[in-house]
């Protein structure tokens, strides 16, 4: 019996979760031929087919579809080895920074098994935008943060891919209007940048009905039904639910979010760092 590779398994579920094979090579840092490579590996291994040829991309075999939960399951214990072996001596101060998103859903869990791990290392959390957060990091306050990604960068240890969605009050808008109500978050913002970009290009008219600082304040205007509003699942739930078909909205494209390491980050950051890269890629369902 042929063992399964965790750098192939790796690589699998970040094309899972990031839907392309172009995905998984930015999330693992490989080309695509190296990771269409490891594919094929992995297939050999398996002695099936996990790929299949769908529409102008590729998708999951039935043999892809049952190896995803193994996959994962093999990659927690892994992890979790890993992690228990390394952090019991480890101590010391530990800053983290991140998004709303993360720290509703995916983050809580992570922290309490890294601190299941790490029971001497102390955990600093703070929760904000990414632009502040970005500051942060830069200035040294924090040694991880969580941000939307605008762009590659140096710090950057993982990126987490998501599709973005329509989101409305599960109960739908308050009034029925041709102007598109919306909710959205202050500047500077990437879903805002994103929804106003969609909605522009389909020539489709819309106003902001409800602004925020916060996601807080967002959550409310959307379950009143006041306005609809462009996130990811994480922020789907508590009355929230994807947009219906008949609102006719345009299509809109993936969000990323980079795991990032300060420039003094020490090994529990790192060891965090490990952990959230295999953890939240798939803690949005």
């Amino acid at each position: 019996m042929q063992t399964l590779d965790p750098d192939l398994l790796k690589t699998f579920l970040a094309f899972v979760d990031g839907g392309s094979l172009a995905k998984a090579a930015s999330t693992v840092g490989r080309s695509p031929s190296a990771v269409t490579a490891q594919m094929q590996r992995l297939e050999e291994i398996v002695g099936e087919p996990l790929l299949a040829p769908q529409g102008r991309g590729r998708g999951l075999t039935p043999a892809g579809e049952d190896l995803v939960g193994h996959a994962r399951r093999i990659l927690a214990v892994h992890t979790e080895a890993w992690l228990a072996l390394k952090g019991a001596r480890a101590d010391g101060r530990l800053a983290v920074g991140t998004t709303q998103d993360f720290a509703d859903r995916g983050l809580p869990e992570l922290l309490r098994a890294f601190a299941v791990s790490h029971p001497r290392v102390r955990i600093e959390l703070r929760v904000g935008r990414s632009i502040e957060l970005g500051q942060a990091l830069q200035a040294g306050d924090l040694d991880l943060a969580i941000t939307m990604r605008q762009a590659p960068g140096p710090d950057e240890v993982a990126v987490i891919v998501e599709p973005m969605l329509w989101l409305c009050s599960q109960n739908g808008l308050a009034a029925r209007e041709d102007v598109l109500p919306l909710a959205l978050l202050d500047p500077q913002c990437g879903f805002r940048e994103a929804a106003l970009a969609a909605l522009d290009a389909a020539g489709r008219r819309y106003r902001i009905a409800a602004g925020s600082a916060s996601l807080a304040g967002l959550r409310t205007a959307v379950n009143a039904g006041i306005a609809l509003t462009l996130r990811t699942a994480r922020f789907a739930h508590s009355g929230i639910v994807e947009a219906p078909r008949e609102l006719g909205l345009p299509p809109v494209p993936t969000a990323e979010f980079a795991i990032r390491l300060g420039q003094n980050a020490g090994r529990p950051a790192r060891d965090l760092a490990t952990l959230l890269s295999a953890g939240l890629a798939s803690s949005a369902a």
